[in-house]
């Protein structure tokens, strides 16, 4: 059997745009609270909300604001950044979201790529003063949250009858956000997407954690990413739920706080947030838990088993996909066993295809062997922002979005991510994934996290380096008891030669490794260079 599925779903897709499915929510749960903001302690009913995006709407409409302008939000989570976005979606303007960890250099860069007409931002946000670099690239189209300027732009208005107009005048295959990738080699790139791939991607992972009106999503994870601002906010609204904004950035002891104040039912995160929030986990109230997800990077089984258990999240689940896909490609289900929900990333999303190809010949692999993972439907991006030929060489002719990723796929369709393509370590001719290695050293008692890079070495090519979290409490561990632990439980070739300690791992601002950087550094602390 080749390695290749697809789910037909009962549930139609949704062919409305944005800010049509956000007023027919508004219309069933005009009372019901829609959005907490909890450090600033502002709350809105989904009428109410309705009304700040409305006004927004207006005001930007005043302001001369066209169909297929970019508007760029560069801030830490807020209300005013849910507002944005919904209001951007109800005149068709297409939001560009600025990563907050930006500099002035790769500001300067995505202002000038996208085109942007106007940019809303933050005064500050973890040490980085946003104005100074907005003005260091000299550019003018700014207006900054909560000062005059935004109270201005606020002020405008415009007759009621125009936004109508203008909703109306909106398709759902039209692009509506441009989400600019990691950019981990290279200039990031502009994927862009519509409303049709955000809108039914939130839509179904909402639909298989089953949310509805009197569900809560606690959302620690930025609204820059599409895990905020897709499985997250259009998760929720899509389903008359409310969003509750714990803090800023992510802060555990915020979060867990947040979930026990507003009696959260779901709670998001990539795995370092669930680690961390692990530690304080027993000092809080956490039963209101049902659901949430855990994605952005590979999920240790060991760390899934303790959010289950200890966090009171017996349904969470765990969502694979990129950027370029809505993002959701696969998901597990609710009624899949332990082991599925902590070993593998699910089955095929609804009306989305997945299959693994072999990297040099792209034919579908039988199931069981490795390969690339290709994914193929409603939630493919139109494309990168104005670069045809980086497009051409992600979405193939047949409109196969090429993952990158290495991944199996199960009898059963469920698909197991081994690691990226490019970071596959090659030891002495034989393919060691780093991922394998991981899971197994996540059972060490006195480990709390684990990365296993590659660096050179004469004799093998390669040689494995494990850098490593240790656990609150736990003893520092030596190059010989990690290799004395797997010792006869590993391939004598998958067992690392290397063991670094840290405290944790260079990331991005979205929870994914950066193990280009933990190679670098490998190579200068081993002095291979």
């Amino acid at each position: 059997m080749q390695s290749y599925s697809s789910a037909v779903a009962a549930t139609p897709l949704l062919g409305e745009t944005i800010g049509d499915n956000f007023e027919r929510t508004v219309r069933r749960f005009g009372d019901r609270e829609a959005l907490v903001d909890v450090p600033s302690g502002r709350r809105w009913t989904y009428a109410e909300l309705d009304a700040e995006v409305n006004r927004l709407a207006l005001a930007l409409l005043a302001s001369g604001i066209a169909k297929g302008d970019r508007i760029g939000i560069w801030a830490p989570n807020c209300a005013e950044w849910m507002i944005v976005q919904y209001a951007t979606a109800k005149i068709g303007a297409i939001l560009v979201n600025v990563n907050p960890a930006y500099r002035g250099h790769e500001l300067d860069y995505v202002v000038r790529q996208s085109g942007l007409r106007l940019l809303i931002s933050a005064l500050t946000h973890k040490g980085s003063d946003y104005r100074a670099m907005v003005e260091e690239i000299g550019f003018a189209d700014v207006v900054y949250l909560g000062e005059p300027g935004w109270h201005r732009l606020l002020a405008l208005t415009a007759p009621e009858e125009r936004l109508r107009e203008r909703m109306a005048s909106l398709s759902a295959d039209d692009a509506i956000n441009i989400q600019y990738t990691s950019g981990t080699t290279g200039f990031p790139k502009g994927a862009t997407l519509s409303h049709h791939n955000i809108l039914n991607n939130g839509f179904f992972v909402g639909e298989l954690i089953h949310y509805d009106e009197h569900d809560r999503v606690c959302l620690p994870v930025p609204f820059y990413h599409c895990f905020g601002m897709v499985m997250g906010n259009l998760g929720a609204t899509s389903h008359g739920a409310c969003v509750v904004i714990p803090a800023p950035g992510f802060d555990p002891e915020a979060t867990l706080r947040a979930v026990q104040q507003e009696r959260c039912t779901s709670l998001y995160g990539v795995p370092t947030m669930f680690i961390a929030e692990l530690t304080l986990a027993g000092q809080y109230d956490l039963s209101s838990l049902r659901t949430g997800i855990m994605a952005g990077s590979p999920c240790p089984v060991e760390v899934m088993k303790r959010v289950v258990t200890e966090m009171n999240m017996a349904e969470v689940a765990i969502c694979y996909g990129m950027t370029e896909t809505s993002p959701v490609s696969t998901m597990t289900r609710s009624d899949d066993g332990l082991e599925r929900r902590t070993e593998t990333v699910g089955q095929v999303m609804p009306h989305v295809e997945v299959k693994i190809t072999h990297p040099e010949t792209g034919l579908t692999v039988p199931r069981g062997e490795p390969g690339e993972l290709c994914t193929r439907g409603y939630s493919v991006m139109l494309g990168y922002w104005n670069e045809p030929e980086r497009t051409a060489e992600a979405i193939d002719a047949a409109g196969w979005m090429h993952t990158g990723d290495l991944a199996t796929m199960d009898a059963d369709g469920y698909v197991n991510v081994v690691g990226r393509i490019k970071d596959m370590v090659i030891r002495g001719g034989e393919n060691v994934y780093p991922r394998e290695v991981e899971e197994f050293l996540y059972r060490h008692p006195d480990i709390a996290d684990v990365q296993v890079i590659g660096v050179p070495d004469e004799k093998y090519g390669e040689e494995l380096m494990a850098w490593v979290v240790i656990r609150q409490g736990g003893t520092p561990l030596t190059v010989e008891a990690v290799r004395e632990f797997c010792a006869g439980k590993l391939a004598h070739y998958k067992i690392p030669r290397y063991v670094h300690v840290v405290d944790g791992f260079p990331m991005t601002v979205t929870g994914k490794i950066r193990k280009v950087e933990m190679r670098e550094e490998g190579v200068r602390l081993l002095g291979l260079g």
